[in-house]
């Protein structure tokens, strides 16, 4: 096997000047769950799978008792009205383990942009905080201050200095490299406490990307999934009180 293996699904398509969105697993799962909504949302189709030597060894068992190897996916959805731009759809099991395997990934799918004249790129994420967030804000880092002052209007927020260690992994390195490519991005950041898969924060990042790119999407599923994740951190939290007090209870034992 090749360090990346890039293995088409049926016919090549035939796109014009798609945007280039990329949500991996990462903090919170936040980019993860935006973008399989929003494949899942608009019917978009899967036309590429990736392997790399730098993810882990592992296989997936399906409900049908198969097997499938961890990868990354590319989707692409044609544009249905004249204010909308065809997509392509980065998705996946895993990021690359190593720095050197992460910079490999990057590459292979920004030459794929290349070859389909990807002009801009979206990158989705978590942005941690550590505690609970009631109402997300969404934060944002662009190539350009242009791409600044345009995203604001959309309300995402720029903090100087933040997040304050950069941006890691595939929603950083595919802006930076991409700029090398003649490419222009923004990233954007909903946040997250962190340590629970957070589709509130998704919901967040999403319900500002569909505005930007004009595509109306039903956002039903991820409030629900969202009010499910906020019914066991409750839980998390009723039973972190419980052992508290129980330590304060047994502190006057003795």
């Amino acid at each position: 096997m090749e360090e990346i293996v890039i293995r088409y699904i049926g016919k090549k398509p035939i796109l014009k000047e798609p945007i280039l969105i990329e949500g991996l697993p990462g903090i919170g799962n936040v980019g993860k769950l935006a973008i399989e909504h929003l494949i899942e949302s608009i019917g978009a189709k899967k036309f590429i799978e990736i392997y790399s030597k730098d993810f882990p060894p592992q296989v997936f068992i399906n409900q049908n008792g198969t097997i499938k190897l961890v990868n990354n996916e590319l989707y692409f959805w044609k544009a249905k009205k004249k204010n909308q731009k065809d997509l392509i759809l980065l998705t996946g099991d895993y990021q690359g383990l190593s720095s050197s395997g992460q910079y490999e990934l990057a590459d292979s799918i920004l030459r794929i942009a290349k070859s389909y004249n990807v002009k801009q790129i979206f990158t989705l994420g978590g942005y941690g905080l550590g505690r609970e967030v009631k109402e997300p804000n969404v934060l944002g880092a662009a190539t350009s201050r242009r791409l600044v002052n345009k995203m604001k209007k959309y309300g995402v927020i720029f903090r100087e200095n933040e997040p304050g260690g950069g941006i890691i992994g595939a929603s950083g390195l595919l802006l930076g490299l991409g700029r090398l490519y003649g490419m222009e991005g923004v990233c954007l950041m909903g946040e997250t406490p962190g340590y629970l898969v957070d589709p509130k924060s998704a919901k967040a990042v999403l319900t500002i990307l569909s505005k930007v790119l004009n595509i109306e999407v039903d956002l039903t599923e991820l409030e629900r999934k969202a009010r499910e994740i906020e019914l066991i951190a409750q839980q998390l939290r009723s039973l972190e009180e419980g052992i508290r007090k129980g330590k304060e209870d047994l502190s006057y034992i003795g």
